[in-house]
């Protein structure tokens, strides 16, 4: 299952805006929204979940897949856990790895063990066309055969 969702392509998101920015260019297409780097440790999981709700609230019919970075934090994966989180990233060399992964698989979640590459849109200006084309460019690196349904 994990292989499915790793052929979308994936944006980094620091916040509503952003997300809902990825979103709006996506345009229904499958996509990533994978947090900052440890963002389960900084912001937590319900401020995560709350970004990508109202950025969906924006765009009905959004196809995205949330991804929580929990670095090796695994109080951090298992709030993410509670929280709802689908898919997580998480440190697989710390000792709890086991127990996350116990875990994820008791809620139906994947654990990934390396982040996937990704876009970082904080790196970007949305007021800036060539910007938005790089967005718009990633669903084109996606060949039809391999877009998830």
């Amino acid at each position: 299952m994990v292989e499915a969702f790793l052929k979308r392509p994936a944006m980094v998101v620091h916040g509503r805006g952003q997300a809902a920015w990825a979103l709006r260019v996506a345009a229904g297409r499958p996509v990533l929204l994978l947090s900052a780097p440890g963002a389960a440790l900084n912001a937590g999981p319900g401020w995560f979940k709350s970004v990508l709700d109202q950025a969906a609230a924006e765009h009905p019919g959004a196809n995205f897949t949330a991804v929580l970075d929990c670095a090796a934090a695994p109080g951090a994966a298992l709030a993410a856990l509670r929280a709802g989180f689908k898919l997580l990233v998480f440190d697989l060399a710390h000792p709890a790895a086991e127990s996350v992964l116990g875990a994820a698989a008791e809620a139906g979640a994947e654990v990934l063990g390396t982040r996937p590459m990704a876009l970082d849109l904080g790196t970007l200006d949305p007021r800036r066309r060539d910007h938005e084309r790089r967005i718009t460019a990633l669903f084109a690196t996606v060949p039809p055969q391999d877009q998830p349904r």
